[in-house]
């Protein structure tokens, strides 16, 4: 199983495979979509 921090995340959209990066961009996407629903609640 890989890592799912955000970190490695980003490191994997430089792959050359499509899958692992098109799974990258899941984490990452996800993260900030997080991220933006934490700023909403805290304003």
């Amino acid at each position: 199983m890989e890592k799912q921090d955000i970190s490695s995340a980003y490191r994997r959209l430089k792959s050359p495979n499509i899958k692992t990066r098109k799974r990258a961009l899941k984490i990452i996407k996800a993260h900030k979509a997080k991220r933006n629903i934490m700023n909403r609640s805290a304003s």
